[in-house]
């Protein structure tokens, strides 16, 4: 059965509860999350096959995401264990919009440990889609594995996505993340960028147009640029768009960006969407317009909820949120 691949990260966010209190200890509440994970979870969620392949931890951090991705209905089949190394985790603090701040405790994490040679070869024949981020690219060994995972997935036939998923405090300081992100950038047929993330790119090119145009010299046909609660702009090679956002109450926005990749890939994937064929598809406004609100609905959803993949949303819930919107 042909599935989505979500590869890279799986951690442990630490969320910070609100105390009024301020001379009480802080609590933080355990959930499940790295990008890749989440996308898987919110693929799956949705009733579409999702696996999740990466490294895990043999602690009980990395036992806890295990069996949170098997009852979200995520295939672990393709997931390596390692006693070498811990789970990551991240500590979560939100404002009042729900927009959050994030402190790292990677690396040392497991997930930087998959190497090539943990890849199945029946993943690859099993992927209609690869997904990746730039937090795999953060370390030189892993980065090179993240490349070769979507070199093999090109050569299988799936089509690859990559969300950029900026954390820059994830990042060595005397690295420069944009080469190896324009690596990833260039092997990716559909792109994930926010508008910060945008901006970024731009900043040492000049302006978006420049960063279009570097884009384009690559696989890219595809690329969705979300901005919280304003418009999505979404660009082809010939054309580009604006999709309004839903407006809901926001509590906790940490997965909206993955639970919006999430529906866009399950979207692709129940209507045979294959890299050879992608670019007649987007040809057709109508679909590509549906796709987006689907997408869209996802991450609007996501933000109303506290947690990761417990934020992600099924099918029905889905349908039922647009069925009721004007």
């Amino acid at each position: 059965m042909l599935s989505v691949m979500c590869f890279g990260e799986a951690l442990v966010d630490l969320l910070a509860e609100p105390c009024e209190d301020p001379a009480a200890p802080q609590r933080f509440v355990r959930y499940a999350g790295g990008a890749p994970a989440n996308v898987a979870v919110a693929v799956a969620r949705l009733g579409t096959p999702a696996a999740f392949v990466g490294m895990l931890a043999e602690d009980p951090f990395g036992e806890f995401l295990l069996q949170s991705l098997v009852a979200a209905g995520v295939s672990t089949q393709y997931i390596a264990r390692t006693g070498a190394a811990p789970t990551a985790l991240a500590l979560v603090s939100l404002d009042a919009n729900g927009e959050r701040q994030f402190s790292f405790y990677r690396p040392p994490a497991a997930d930087l440990l998959f190497r090539a040679h943990h890849f199945h070869d029946a993943c690859f024949a099993e992927a209609a889609l690869f997904h990746a981020c730039s937090n795999s690219l953060t370390e030189a060994a892993i980065a090179e594995v993240t490349l070769e995972g979507m070199r093999r997935a090109h050569t299988a036939g799936a089509l690859v996505s990559f969300d950029m998923n900026l954390r820059l405090n994830l990042w060595p300081a005397d690295t420069d993340p944009h080469p190896r992100i324009w690596q990833a950038l260039h092997k990716a047929e559909l792109v994930k960028l926010s508008a910060a993330e945008l901006a970024f790119l731009a900043e040492p090119l000049g302006d978006e147009a420049a960063v279009f145009d570097k884009l384009w010299r690559g696989r890219t046909q595809w690329v969705w640029v979300t901005d919280a609660g304003a418009p999505i702009r979404h660009f082809t090679r010939s054309r580009s768009g604006l999709l309004p956002t839903f407006a809901v109450q926001s509590v906790n926005a940490t997965a909206a960006g993955d639970a919006f990749v999430g529906g866009m890939l399950s979207w692709l994937l129940r209507e045979s969407v294959r890299a050879a064929g992608l670019m007649d598809w987007l040809a057709d406004a109508a679909r590509v317009r549906n796709a987006l609100r689907f997408a869209a609905a996802c991450g609007a959803l996501a933000v109303t909820r506290h947690g990761a993949f417990e934020s992600m949303s099924s099918l029905s819930e889905v349908q039922g949120f647009l069925g009721a919107q004007p």
